[in-house]
């Protein structure tokens, strides 16, 4: 018999672009099943107890059925009509109300879909050109229509995939450094949508790097060469913005171009996560733009403020680098020169209001020799 799915299915030991699945209603629950999966009795199927009801996709068009805790928890995304309306018909009288807002929220969606589809293919043209053109306002409105939730298993997928072939620090002094600056910021982040996950990584790399939903990598060299643990604060309040500012999602854009766009205008999931997993790993290695990067070292500046952290090592790591900026033009680089981002950041710093910072519990010279960097001696 031939395999028929009617939905899309996401999970923790599901890939991150989801699995098709066929669901069926009965009188107690759905019964589905997911192709070349084989489920267990109590997998295969859920009773409407268990389940909580919401619409959502990328133009809430889809009926979204969720159950489970933990790395158990399953999310089912259908728009199909057939299988709507037999849960409609058989939905038990407390999922009636839930079930009816998001039916309600479906049918909107819908009918605004279809007036959309007739402004994207008569604009195909004007959109082109404007892409051609770099029109960043397109992009941002693309970016907006993407759930935080796909961005998330987006950016988890080429995470997991990197940290493979790295060699992680999974405990010591240096972890727990970082774990304190990042509870430090984050705890400053207003309806903060992301659960950040840090990573530090052995290597002499002097960098770290964000990607889509939360994910950063610390490289061990940054922490031996930064003179403070505020100055390695201020490059993880930078990075976190950047994941903030859905700046990752924006390059993606940009780098997927008109396809990309008309996809998410018209609401096709499966064909977005088909289009961005052609970016894979490239997510990793992913240059953020000029306005972008400015972007976040003025929002990381702000953050590292509202946390009490001296934004201060943040300009001297700047003004560390500018040395190596010597004989190059700002104009020709994507990204603005070392000491142009340290004096920005110190305008910005006079319109902040003063306030008095609080230290670090650790002591950055013993997380520095824990790493393996020899102190230096007295003179």
């Amino acid at each position: 018999m031939t395999f028929q799915a009617n939905a899309l299915c996401f999970g923790a030991d599901f890939p991150a672009t989801g699995v098709p699945c066929h669901v069926e209603v009965s009188s107690r629950g759905l019964m589905f099943k997911i192709q070349d999966h084989p489920l267990q009795p109590d997998e295969a199927t859920v009773p409407f107890s268990s389940l909580t009801l919401s619409s959502g996709g990328l133009d809430h068009d889809q009926l979204v059925v969720k159950w489970g805790k933990g790395q158990s928890t399953r999310t089912l995304y259908t728009k199909d009509a057939v299988l709507i309306r037999a849960f409609r018909e058989a939905a038990p009288p407390e999922l009636t109300h839930h079930f009816e807002a998001a039916a309600t929220k479906v049918r909107q969606a819908r009918t605004h879909r279809r007036r959309m589809w007739g402004i994207v293919v008569g604009s195909l043209g004007a959109i082109a050109l404007l892409l051609w053109l770099g029109s960043d306002w397109l992009v941002d409105f693309a970016v907006s229509r993407i759930p935080v939730e796909w961005e998330q298993k987006l950016g988890e997928s080429a995470y997991r995939d990197f940290l493979a072939k790295q060699d992680v620090l999974k405990e010591g002094p240096a972890v727990v450094a970082v774990n304190e600056m990042t509870q430090r910021l984050t705890n400053q982040v207003v309806d903060n949508p992301y659960a950040f996950e840090i990573t530090v990584v052995k290597s002499d790399v002097v960098n770290a790097f964000a990607l889509p939903g939360g994910y950063i990598v610390v490289f061990t060299g940054l922490m031996k060469k930064a003179e403070s643990g505020e100055e390695v604060a201020g490059v993880l309040s930078h990075e976190f913005n950047h994941v903030l500012q859905r700046h990752g999602l924006e390059r993606i854009v940009k780098t997927l171009g008109l396809m990309a766009v008309v996809t998410i205008l018209v609401g096709d999931p499966q064909g977005l996560a088909g289009l961005m997993k052609q970016v894979g790993l490239e997510l990793v290695t992913l240059k953020f733009g000029r306005a972008q990067e400015i972007e976040a070292d003025l929002k990381g500046v702000q953050l590292l403020q509202r946390a009490k952290i001296d934004p201060d090592g943040m300009i001297r790591f700047f003004e560390r680098l500018s040395e190596k900026d010597q004989g190059r033009m700002e104009w020709l680089s994507t990204h603005p020169m070392s000491t142009v981002r340290a004096e920005r950041l110190k305008a910005e710093l006079t319109s902040l209001p003063k306030m008095a910072p609080e230290p670090f519990t650790f002591d950055w010279k013993q997380i520095q020799e824990s790493l393996g960097v020899q102190p230096v001696a007295a003179p």
